[in-house]
């Protein structure tokens, strides 16, 4: 039975358009920003924010000098970083507090406190709330210090969300967090561009 659902936020939540990123950075001069970013996956100074091993302060002095211009501010960088999300759609604000209803409902994220704390904390506040009142649990990888799919970030969320992971549904859109997240115990269902969780919830429920 499942009890809980444990969401990805970036591809399943939130809309993403990795190549706004790429061009932003390439803007501010990064002659190799398209490297730096996968799909699932970054690199470099971003992966050590990702996973908790660098802070913002850090982050953004070592990307500096991969940058054309040596006076290139903060903000400018933290700019080009946020062109990754596009924006979250009301109606899935709604779905999960519908959703809420029936579930313990908990996110499950790759992420950084850059982002975090501004155009996520900003798209959840569409409906006049914040993103803590969407969720009764909010795990990611910059405060867990591990990104998915390693075991680390799965455990961390289990312990710290008191998640059962048999009685637990994770949606993701990377097929290896998919498969990483079954081989743990979980219940997971892939999140393929154009789907609506919503959707893939209903059918999980008729197999």
């Amino acid at each position: 039975m499942i009890k809980n659902l444990l969401f990805d936020l970036g591809g399943v939540i939130m809309d993403l358009d990795r190549d706004r990123c790429v061009r932003a950075f390439e803007k501010l001069g990064m002659k190799d920003a398209d490297d730096f970013f996968g799909v699932y996956g970054q690199k470099g100074a971003f992966l050590a924010l990702e996973s908790g091993e660098i802070d913002a302060a850090e982050f953004r002095r070592r990307v500096r000098p991969l940058l054309g211009r040596p006076d290139v501010s903060d903000e400018e960088i933290d700019a080009a970083f946020t062109e990754f999300l596009v924006g979250i759609p009301v109606h899935r604000l709604e779905s999960l507090r519908e959703l809420a209803r029936d579930y313990r409902i908990c996110l499950l994220s790759n992420t950084n406190p850059i982002m975090m704390n501004g155009k996520i904390a900003e798209e959840f506040r569409k409906e006049g709330r914040e993103m803590a009142d969407y969720f009764d649990g909010i795990f990611t990888s910059y405060e867990a210090r591990c990104c998915k799919p390693g075991k680390e970030i799965f455990d961390y969320a289990e312990r710290e969300g008191g998640l059962v992971p048999s009685e637990t549904l994770f949606f993701d859109d990377s097929q290896s967090n998919v498969d990483a997240a079954r081989s743990f115990g979980f219940k997971a269902v892939l999140v393929r561009p154009g789907d609506e969780f919503t959707t893939l919830l209903s059918e999980f429920r008729e197999d």
